[in-house]
């Protein structure tokens, strides 16, 4: 049984330009990544700074190489600048209504007292790679470390939605978080799931990560996780659920993180795709975390290569390895699954007998049969790139 989560304050050690846009001289707010300045808590410096209001903060990738991502260097993602600085648990309650027989008001330790349920698994943000896109497209231009790996623990939603009894005809349950527009206008961040995927038994609750209290920044007391689909739906802070007799057609899931439904999520900036889909479950990927770009490797002695594939939970039955760019490829090792939701790490040794530049590149099969695509795909939201990467070093 999981420590019960008591108070957090999130204000204390928060410093007054840690909450304020960064503007150039013309006063237009600036997006440019740099180094984390510290001043996030329960965050490691490490973290590289994409905004500040809100906070949208990318783990470099060579921290990777923990098979469960420390808490401190989880991304951070916001899409509203009114974020909840502090939690009063006291007050705190998470609220299932609507389409339902029993409506439920819960307390944090109410939500703790329920049965526990713990699954690893991946959190990628929706535009992970955004920056690699060209032509580039507008939004937060995430290198690759909009990516983790995470021990979740909470309890099953389809619990809660059994305890509140959801009448026959319901279709969907909306999801909503404590942030808040900063002003009046926007629409607030709310997400849903049609109701056959909210009772999927791997769908959580969840108040720990890794085994410790969710950070502030990653969603306290409550989030939302939904294995296999990417972090759009795995909202933060949550702290309202609502069952519908119909879709629901909110800005979140009918305008934003929308998707061509062609193969691959691919269109053309010049022959942009009639038909979109909401995005939701990921595809299969791969990264090199070592060695990293530009590294250079001596030539003559076994190079301990590695690096992660995951999928959208089908799990992954093999990764190859390419050292001449994608002409040739080898099988390179898999270690131990740690669930079919988690990333798995692979692991090659080359030995180089050539002197001079060289590329890596990898791939990733999943045991459902999906295979990287060679090429990226384009679209316009910048999402779900899952194209072979391509890692130059150079043999020395």
């Amino acid at each position: 049984m999981q420590n019960r989560v008591r108070r957090r304050d999130f204000l204390a050690g928060v410093g007054v330009a840690a909450l304020t846009s960064r503007c150039n001289d013309r006063g237009v707010p600036t997006s440019d990544a740099g180094p984390a300045t510290g001043a996030w808590p329960e965050k490691s410096p490490a973290l590289v700074l994409h905004a500040e209001r809100p906070p949208n903060l990318e783990m470099p990738l060579q921290y990777l190489g923990h098979d469960l991502t420390p808490n401190e260097l989880m991304f951070v993602r916001w899409h509203l600048a009114g974020i909840p600085l502090k939690v009063d648990l006291h007050t705190f309650r998470l609220t299932v209504a609507g389409h339902v027989q029993r409506p439920l008001s819960l307390s944090l330790d109410e939500v703790q007292k329920l049965e526990p349920v713990s699954l690893v698994a991946v959190n990628q943000c929706s535009g992970n790679s955004r920056a690699l896109f060209s032509p580039r497209v507008p939004g937060v231009q995430w290198g690759g470390g909009a990516l983790a790996n995470a021990k979740w623990t909470g309890v099953r939603l389809r619990t809660l939605l059994e305890r509140v009894g959801v009448r026959p005809g319901a279709r969907s349950v909306t999801l909503r978080g404590l942030d808040k527009p900063p002003i009046e206008g926007p629409p607030p961040f709310v997400k849903s799931l049609d109701v056959e995927r909210a009772l999927d038994p791997d769908v959580l609750v969840a108040w720990a990560m890794n085994d410790r209290p969710l950070p502030m920044l990653n969603g306290f007391p409550l989030r939302l996780i939904v294995p296999g689909w990417y972090s759009t739906y795995w909202v933060k802070a949550l702290t309202e659920m609502t069952v519908l007799d119909a879709p629901f057609d909110g800005f979140w899931m009918a305008k934003a993180y929308r998707v061509p439904r062609a193969e691959g999520a691919d269109e053309a900036p010049d022959r942009l795709a009639a038909e979109t889909v909401p995005i939701s479950r990921m595809n299969v990927r791969s990264l090199v975390v070592q060695p990293e770009a530009g590294a250079r490797v001596a030539r003559g002695a076994p190079y301990p290569m590695q690096g992660i594939a995951f999928d959208g939970g089908s799990g992954i039955a093999r990764v190859e390895v390419s050292v001449d760019g994608g002409v040739s490829w080898r099988d390179a090792q898999l270690d131990p699954d740690l669930g079919k939701y988690s990333f798995r790490r692979w692991r090659l040794a080359w030995t180089p007998t050539e002197p001079g530049p060289k590329t890596i590149a990898v791939r990733a099969t999943s045991v459902a049969g999906e295979v990287q695509r060679p090429t990226p795909q384009w679209n316009r939201g910048g999402y779900m790139r899952n194209a072979y990467e391509r890692t130059p070093v150079v043999v020395s």
